[in-house]
């Protein structure tokens, strides 16, 4: 089955610290987005792949020009800046992954293991499992706990049939968090595939020394 994905890559990133956003700054020589951009690139299972840009950003020398890739503009918010880039995908593919730019370090492995689930579910995710213990607090005290049975981190890529995530886009609440809640909201139902720590989001500034510790490894 013909797969895609898509790299969302529209975001500010201002909790990341000041200047550029998070996806253009430098990580081990080159920008995160250019290390997330590799990863797809280079799977054997991915035939396409969409780069999603902040309006302001598709005339920059920011992003990184890789043969092959197309660009789209994104929208005011995330789900716009995805259905920008499903409505960019050819009518023959059947699989689409939509993944964050500010992963930089999503494994081939997990790549295909979405893939992999689709064969079997119209939609598939990878997550961790909650192992710390959970608390609850008002004004900086702990107010109890909070049980973690069958909760999970989510991460991506979060894979789907691509006629399956259309028609979760089109019919689906405007303020969903990501695209698994779409497909959660259709009826659809989502595998979950094992998730990897070292598949971080980079979100706090912090986050730049702890992928260069990992890339080091």
């Amino acid at each position: 089955m013909s797969t895609a994905a898509i790299i969302v890559a529209a975001g500010r990133g201002t909790r990341a610290g000041a200047g550029l956003p998070k996806q253009w700054r430098d990580l081990g020589g080159q920008c995160v987005a250019a290390h997330t951009l590799d990863v797809f690139a280079e799977h054997p299972m991915i035939g396409d792949l969409v780069l999603v840009l902040h309006p302001d950003d598709v005339d920059s020398t920011l992003w990184p020009r890789r043969p092959g890739v197309r660009i789209v503009t994104g929208g005011a918010t995330r789900q716009a800046s995805v259905w920008n880039g499903l409505q960019a995908l050819d009518d023959a593919v059947e699989n689409v992954l939509i993944h964050d730019a500010a992963r930089p370090l999503v494994s081939a492995q997990t790549i295909t293991d979405v893939i992999t689930a689709l064969a079997a579910s119209p939609a598939a995710a990878p997550a961790l499992p909650v192992t710390d213990t959970l608390w609850t607090g008002v004004d900086g005290k702990v107010t109890g706990t909070q049980a973690r049975d069958g909760l999970y981190r989510a991460q991506t890529p979060q894979g789907f049939r691509t006629d399956a995530i259309l028609a979760a886009h089109r019919n689906g609440p405007a303020d969903a968090t990501d695209d698994v809640s779409l497909a959660i909201a259709a009826g659809l139902d989502v595998a979950i595939v094992p998730g990897d720590e070292d598949n971080l989001k980079i979100t706090y500034e912090a986050d730049f020394a702890r992928a260069l510790r990992i890339m080091g490894r």
